[in-house]
């Protein structure tokens, strides 16, 4: 969970950031519709303290993913499979900002019928914070399962690999607190995503031992030296048991690609490539899941059981009294509440470019109003 800097940090308000998102969107191709959707998927991670997956993304990938023709602005997914509660979708090469949330919202629409929703798509586009789409669901009052490898794209290597076979391969469970905060955990199966490296390079902070490594298997601090090629990515627990991480990302790989039938790290092509996708196919796959446990024993004894389950993990005594006990989706809660009272923190570097993107779309930005 990469913020911006304590020291540097600008301030913009949450509605003035969507707004921004949301013309950028429409004015390369998108409905106002799925602009709208994708710029809340999009400033979500500004919005709950994970900069490394918001608006700093915006005109270094998603922009560039619809000006070269990756993405289709206005393509239609198309249902190959439908079994009920299964279904299989083709992207098409949509904007995965907007179809992944649109792909939950089906698995929710099955749940509520079926007990269980799943949708598997195929020719997806890289969606953002997966946490986003898995909240979808315990907003409903569902248990949300969201995973996704990175198509064609090899960033790690399996522990002893020589080359770098799949992605950061992102896993996200959420589900509905009582009265608490939804639970949501989003991560990758990597020690830390590409974004979370990239963005501790632009504010010249160094990275913890275990993020990366040389091709010695030394560990690398200097974030930096990813983009350089000097390094490349580890896998979550690489200290000590780097199989933890790994057997996680083919887990990711195996729900979202084996089941989709969409492009995948772990081929041929990948013994001799240099770990880029090939042509402009990225062919993401994606795997939305949502529970309906209300359908199996009734709403108020779920309501009841997740009130007690996380409040009693809020409720345990912390070690330290300035250090309460918190769980993932709390302390990010906390933030975007935070966030929407008082201005969403941007690094300079980051507001800069957005401000130069609204000039060019005649979209009103604040001016650097410094930190709060």
């Amino acid at each position: 969970m990469i913020g911006t800097s304590e020291t540097t940090e600008v301030r913009v308000p949450y509605e003035q950031l969507l707004d921004l998102a949301t013309a950028a969107f429409v004015a390369r191709g998108l409905p106002r519709t799925r602009a709208s959707q994708a710029s809340e998927a999009l400033c979500h991670g500004d919005l709950v303290g994970a900069g490394s997956h918001g608006t700093v993304n915006l005109t270094r990938l998603y922009l560039p993913l619809l000006e070269e023709g990756r993405a289709d602005p206005a393509g239609s997914p198309v249902v190959l499979a439908d079994h009920g509660g299964a279904v299989l979708v083709d992207a098409r090469r949509t904007l995965g900002l907007w179809q992944a949330g649109d792909a939950m919202d089906l698995a929710i629409e099955r749940a509520a019928r079926f007990g269980v929703g799943l949708v598997s798509v195929r020719n997806g586009t890289h969606f953002g914070c997966a946490g986003h789409h898995a909240r979808r669901a315990a907003e409903q009052g569902m248990v949300g399962l969201v995973a996704s490898n990175c198509g064609r794209q090899r960033i790690a290597r399996p522990p002893g690999g020589a080359v770098a076979l799949l992605g950061t391969n992102p896993l996200s469970v959420a589900a509905p607190a009582g009265e608490h905060p939804p639970f949501v955990l989003d991560m990758s199966t990597t020690a830390a995503p590409t974004g979370r490296v990239r963005a501790a390079a632009r504010i010249g902070h160094q990275i913890p031992p275990g993020w990366l490594a040389d091709d010695g298997g030394r560990a690398v601090t200097d974030p930096s030296a990813f983009d350089r090629g000097e390094a490349h990515l580890l896998w979550l627990g690489a200290t000590s048991s780097a199989f933890k991480g790994f057997g996680l990302g083919l887990m990711v790989e195996v729900l979202s690609a084996l089941v989709a039938g969409s492009g995948f790290g772990p081929a041929a092509e990948a013994l001799t490539g240099d770990g880029r996708p090939s042509g402009r196919d990225d062919d993401i796959g994606m795997l939305m899941v949502a529970i309906a446990p209300a359908l199996l024993r009734g709403p108020e004894a779920v309501a009841q059981d997740a009130e007690q389950l996380f409040g009693t993990v809020l409720a345990c005594p912390p070690v330290d009294r300035n250090a309460p006990v918190r769980y993932p989706g709390w302390p990010e809660a906390e933030r975007a509440r935070h966030h929407r009272r008082h201005g969403v923190p941007l690094e300079p570097e980051v507001h800069h470019e957005l401000a130069e993107l609204a000039a060019t779309l005649g979209t009103p930005f604040p001016a650097d109003r410094g930190e709060r």
